[in-house]
C-alpha cells in the first residue's frame, strides 16, 4: 500500500465497546481498512453527519498529517515511533465527554490534561525530522482560518498551528452542523455513546497511520506506551 502522508494518532482499541460503536458511527474502520454500516438512528442521517471526519477513522491526532521528508523512509519512521513510545508512560484521564468545538462534536478529556499534552508535544517534536516542510499552498490554506501569533509561530516551526500550547486533544465525531442538527446529534451521542465510555480511560498507545490516494487513513502499527 502506498501512502501520501503519515500521522501519529491515539487509536482506541477496536475491541472496546465504545470504540466499536464510535467506529461504526463514523463508518470507516482504519484498522481493517474497510467501510462499516452506520447505526440506524431515527431522525439522524449519520452518513451525512460523519462525512467529513470519516476518512480519518476513530482517533485523536497527536502529530498532524505530514508528507515524508526526502531521504527518510516509513521503516525509519516506524522505528522512531517505537523508540518514542518506549520512553513515554501511558496517560490516565478521568474520562471523556461530548463537547462542542465550534459547530462540530468531539470527545474531549475530563480532568487534568498536563501529561496528555506533554505526550502530544513529544510526538510533534521528536518525530519532526521525518516531516517534509509545508508548501506555500499548505501554509496559506492554514492561514485562511485566521491564526493568532502563537498559532502562526507553530505553523512556521511545526507545519501546523494547533500543536504544543495550542493543542487540544479531541476525537472528532461529526462535521460542521447547523444548530438544530448539532443539538439532535449531541443528544444521541450522550444517550448512546457516553454510557459505553470507561472512567477513568487509558491512553496506552501511539499509532502510526498512513493516508492513501483516496484520502482515507489506514492503521500501520500501534506502539504501546511503556516508559
Amino acid at each position: 500500500m502506498t501512502f501520501t502522508r503519515y500521522a501519529i494518532y491515539f487509536a482506541p482499541p477496536i475491541r472496546a465497546e465504545w470504540a466499536k460503536f464510535a467506529t461504526s458511527w463514523l463508518g470507516w474502520d482504519m484498522e481493517a481498512g474497510v467501510p462499516l454500516a452506520h447505526p440506524m438512528i431515527d431522525g439522524v442521517d449519520v452518513a451525512a453527519v460523519t462525512e467529513v471526519p470519516r476518512k480519518y477513522g476513530l482517533h485523536a491526532t497527536m502529530k498532524p498529517p505530514f508528507r515524508l521528508q526526502d531521504g527518510q523512509s516509513v521503516e525509519a519512521l516506524s522505528a522512531a515511533c517505537a523508540r518514542l513510545a518506549a520512553t513515554q508512560a501511558s496517560v490516565t484521564l478521568d474520562g471523556l465527554q461530548i463537547a462542542r468545538l465550534g459547530r462540530f462534536l468531539a470527545l474531549c478529556p475530563r480532568g487534568d490534561e498536563t501529561a496528555l499534552n506533554a505526550l502530544a508535544a513529544a510526538c510533534v517534536r521528536d518525530l519532526d525530522r521525518f516531516r517534509a516542510p509545508a508548501t506555500q499552498a499548505e501554509l496559506q490554506r492554514r492561514r485562511t482560518h485566521g491564526l493568532n501569533a502563537r498559532q502562526e509561530a507553530n505553523l512556521a516551526q511545526w507545519g501546523y498551528p494547533h500543536v504544543m500550547d495550542s493543542f487540544r486533544f479531541h476525537i472528532t465525531l461529526s462535521g460542521r452542523l447547523d444548530k438544530e442538527t448539532l443539538e439532535t446529534v449531541e443528544s444521541v451521542l450522550k444517550s448512546q455513546l457516553i454510557p459505553l465510555l470507561p472512567a477513568p480511560i487509558q491512553i496506552s498507545n501511539l499509532a502510526l497511520v498512513g493516508e492513501v490516494e483516496d484520502g482515507r487513513f489506514h492503521l500501520i502499527h500501534r506502539y504501546a506506551l511503556s516508559g
